[in-house]
């Protein structure tokens, strides 16, 4: 799987990502463009996006963007530490899911809406 980290990601998820995924960091490679472009970065490659930025839903959903998958972390008060392990977990245990879905990660659960 192709993945591509939002700014809005913990250092800590990427490093853990590392490895199990091939990831494109924005905050590294186009640190403060729109989540407009992120989004395009993220469809052109063919990635799924990695986020913790709510306006992608917006993008998604409101105004119909193409993508490959958009996770959004929803772990804020959480320790860095603790959402990279969640995180991590979460890849290992659905991966095959994760392409082409609108996938909500929070501290009680995982929510997965497949594309129709």
């Amino acid at each position: 799987m192709i993945l591509v980290a939002d700014e809005s990601v913990d250092r800590q998820v990427v490093a853990a990502l590392n490895g199990i995924v091939d990831i494109y960091d924005v905050a590294t490679m186009n640190r403060g463009v729109s989540d407009d472009v992120v989004l395009s970065i993220a469809r052109d490659r063919g990635a799924v996006l990695l986020t913790a930025d709510k306006d992608f839903g917006e993008l998604v959903f409101l105004q119909r963007r193409t993508h490959h998958g958009v996770i959004l972390t929803r772990l804020s008060g959480m320790p860095p530490e603790e959402k990279a392990n969640l995180v991590v977990d979460v890849f290992r245990r659905y991966i095959d899911e994760l392409s082409d879905s609108f996938v909500v990660i929070t501290a009680s659960g995982v929510r997965i809406r497949q594309r129709i």
